[in-house]
């Protein structure tokens, strides 16, 4: 529930990360709430004179009475104001004819809170896309026959139609209806946000002196990432029902079938026993200086589905040492590679099950993966899948 965020402002050097003009600004909106919580919102005040302590105690209740927009409100503000994020929030801001003032200089607060209070909707944007930068594991699906489209934008009905499609599963699934779909584009792939409901949850809470239960539908955001050029999509959902849901239902309604994207495998283990350490060659793949195979994960099967995880800091090398092998005819179903990406000082992890699922450190490595694990045949027949075609992608405004 979005008000138990605001339990990370119950500290006052917290707040007064914000400039007190700006923060008046943004909470006399909630002049009434507060007041009944009994914190009044100074017409004027000075860091001095100002009830930071006052503000905290209210923040550190939250419950259901407390306005939406104001906890998620503080709770993007405070995730987007970092100095990172600050650069690139400057920059969109500048394009969309913002103003920020600072006094001298704004700290990433206080643009983080300037854009909110003159247009919500582009915070929200940006937070939504740093969430999407955030995930790691993606499930894979290859359309069967290419080219596939390449989309100019799409239209509002088929996604207002996707829309309605997944309420109906969601609602069957005891998710609630009410999901929406926003779509971003970047580059040559257009990516999917689908916020849904989730099953009700009881969770015990205070209220003053009282113990007491809140009964509520917590809400959630999947991520469906459609390649233009791989003519592909990846998945990133808690469960396999989820995953099947958007895989044909994307099918559906951007492509007219919803076997367009066939559950059969993108990935294989096979170069690690057929090909030895040579499977692990990136002297051709620009970005990546080495990379190690760190972890494998046997599968043997048998009345108690024995499962065996060997690791090592370079596992070729202490296998060769030990004089063992990696045999043809092991079941190999998870490996983690160590990866040095040519201009990051520290080694990422990166981990590959088959059939379709991919785990990155950061959704920024998987361009320069995707292209080593094709150029080595973990991903095969991915290279025939590309061509020169350029993409250009516009979304339509919904």
């Amino acid at each position: 529930m979005a008000t138990f965020n605001l339990r990370r402002f119950s500290r006052p050097d917290i707040i007064k990360s914000i400039g007190l003009e700006h923060l008046l600004a943004f909470l006399r909106p909630f002049d009434r709430f507060l007041a009944g919580r009994g914190f009044q919102v100074p017409a004027q005040a000075t860091p001095d004179s100002f009830d930071y302590d006052g503000l905290c105690d209210v923040l550190m209740e939250p419950d259901f009475d407390t306005p939406r927009e104001l906890a998620e409100g503080l709770f993007i503000i405070d995730d987007m104001a970092t100095p990172e994020t600050m650069d690139e929030l400057l920059r969109e801001a500048e394009e969309a004819g913002l103003t920020i003032n600072g006094n001298p200089d704004p700290t990433p607060a206080d643009v983080a809170i300037q854009v909110w209070l003159q247009e919500s909707e582009l915070l929200e944007r940006r937070h939504a896309r740093q969430r999407i930068e955030r995930l790691k594991s993606f499930e894979y699906y290859q359309a069967e026959s290419m080219p596939t489209r390449k989309f100019r934008r799409i239209p509002a009905a088929a996604l207002s139609a996707l829309q309605r499609d997944l309420d109906k599963w969601f609602a069957k699934h005891r998710r609630g209806r009410g999901s929406k779909v926003t779509p971003y584009p970047r580059g040559e792939e257009i990516w999917f946000t689908i916020g849904h409901g989730e099953p009700f949850t009881r969770s015990p809470a205070r209220e003053g002196d009282k113990s007491t239960v809140h009964f509520f539908r917590p809400e959630k955001y999947d991520i469906v990432v459609y390649d233009c050029r791989m003519g592909e999509i990846r998945v990133h959902a808690a469960s396999k029902g989820e995953r099947e849901l958007y895989r044909s239902a994307i099918g559906l309604h951007l492509f007219g079938d919803e076997g367009f994207f066939p559950d059969t495998a993108k990935y294989t283990l096979d170069p690690i026993k057929e090909d030895g350490d040579a499977c692990l060659v990136c002297s051709d793949v620009e970005g990546i200086d080495w990379i190690r195979l760190v972890e494998l994960h046997y599968y043997w099967g048998g009345a108690y589905g024995e499962i065996e995880i060997r690791k090592a800091d370079d596992i070729f090398a202490a296998f060769a040492d030990r004089g063992r092998t990696i045999g043809a005819k092991d079941r190999l179903i998870q490996a983690k590679f160590e990866v040095k990406f040519t201009h990051i000082k520290t080694t990422r992890k990166a981990t590959l099950r088959p059939p379709n699922r991919a785990m990155f450190k950061k959704e920024g490595d998987s361009g320069v993966l995707d292209r080593w694990l094709e150029l080595r045949g973990f991903a095969p027949g991915a290279e025939e899948r590309y061509d020169d075609e350029e993409v250009e992608v516009a979304m339509a405004r919904t």
